[in-house]
């Protein structure tokens, strides 16, 4: 299977992609310094990424005359700044909104499927009729907005469209999924909450609806707190382990008196994340890429780090007010510390074998704008396999008409 990757950063997307099956025809990002990750994993020879066909630039300049039509999957995270909990929340008629970008792309390739990822913030009450607006531009491609049309008025006649049904009957059209999704629940472990707009071409007559949660935070507390069985693998004694936090006291004495089989697997957290990486301040650390000793950590009012049993809090990307005051991890004995590269990059799924160019500032970046890619291995995987249902219900009635 085919596909193309817009906006795609340091790889994280892109790479979970590829791992799903999908063979990339192009890889655009216009970011540099995301560039330049991904050339420096490429002249390592990294696997994956080493035979990504990479343009540096604006999505808007490519040519896409060199991509056929109708790939199986076309893949992106728009910038997500307009619609950020921490930026200006401007989203249309900000320059950096490219949805609508992403829109002309799909009208032109015509892509038999999509995925779109973005931040939390897109679903906003403040954002509503322009989440709405993306999702029916998304839905009718074609319906295009008219010279000197404002949003709000090419909003109306998307909406007469939806309802009279007439180009589902003969234009280029699709079925539309957004689904807002903790990756936690993924086996990612951070708690960070995005978007992601799934599409499928409505000729395919594809049914598809989100992969269903693989982990769950009573899993969790059930192995910490029932039976030890985490604290036990972890090699923590009984004098060493913390009490329960104040929040979960009711909810684990309700697991302890209920059933113990789950259909997830527990949350997972820094500590299983981080479990064989030594502190990046000993010389054992030295054997990790990316793996070196920030300072300056501090807690602030609303930052105060990410606890060592339980997901990390969101990767950020900027700073939000506070320098790096997402970022950070809270040791046994309360101290913080910045996460290294390497520890983000584990928390966002990258493999260890990856680098990151740049400084801390900017992999840090790189790393919370990422997409983890084990959550867009199981996306992607799950379209690649209604799309190969698609392709196998095609070949049997061309059979079947071949030998009527």
């Amino acid at each position: 299977m085919k596909s193309v990757e817009l906006f795609a950063g340091a790889g994280g997307l892109a790479m979970g992609v590829s791992l799903a099956g999908f063979e990339s025809l192009a890889v655009i990002e216009w970011d540099r310094w995301a560039c330049d990750t991904i050339r420096e994993n490429q002249k390592r020879g990294y696997p994956v990424v080493a035979d990504w066909p990479l343009w540096e630039g604006d999505v808007r300049e490519f040519d896409w005359s060199s991509i056929p039509e109708g790939i199986d999957l076309l893949a992106g995270g728009p910038p997500c700044q307009p619609f950020s909990m921490g930026g200006k929340h401007k989203a249309y008629g900000d320059k950096r909104d490219m949805f609508p970008s992403t829109v002309e792309v799909v009208r032109t390739l015509r892509p038999k499927s999509f995925i779109i990822e973005n931040v939390k913030g897109l679903t906003r009450s403040s954002f509503a009729n322009y989440y709405q607006y993306i999702l029916l531009q998304l839905e009718f491609p074609e319906v295009t907005r008219r010279n000197r049309e404002n949003w709000l008025d090419h909003l109306k006649r998307l909406q007469a469209e939806k309802t009279s049904g007439a180009l589902h009957v003969s234009g280029l059209t699709y079925n539309v999924v957004p689904t807002l999704v903790n990756a936690a629940d993924y086996g990612v472990p951070q708690k960070r909450e995005r978007v992601f707009i799934v599409g499928f071409r409505s000729d395919l007559g594809v049914e598809w609806s989100f992969p269903r949660p693989t982990h769950g935070l009573d899993a969790l507390l059930h192995s910490q707190w029932v039976t030890g069985e985490y604290w036990d693998r972890h090699g923590v004694t009984k004098r060493r382990r913390p009490e329960v936090p104040g929040r979960f006291e009711a909810r684990v004495r309700k697991l302890a008196s209920g059933p113990t089989r789950f259909d997830e697997k527990p949350w997972r957290t820094v500590r299983d994340a981080l479990v064989d990486m030594p502190d990046p301040r000993r010389r054992e650390g030295r054997g990790f890429l990316n793996h070196v000793f920030q300072d300056g950590a501090k807690v602030y009012p609303g930052h105060t780090g990410s606890p060592l049993d339980l997901p990390a809090k969101t990767l950020k990307a900027g700073d939000h007010g506070v320098p790096g005051g997402e970022n950070m991890m809270v040791l046994e004995n309360g101290d913080v510390r910045y996460f290294s590269v390497r520890e983000s990059a584990r928390l966002q799924t990258f493999p260890d074998g990856y680098v990151f160019h740049g400084s801390w500032t900017e992999t840090m970046r790189q790393l919370g704008n990422a997409v983890p890619v084990a959550l867009g291995r199981q996306v992607a995987a799950s379209v690649a396999m209604r799309l190969a249902e698609s392709e196998l219900r095609m070949l049997a009635k061309l059979r079947m008409r071949r030998f009527a």
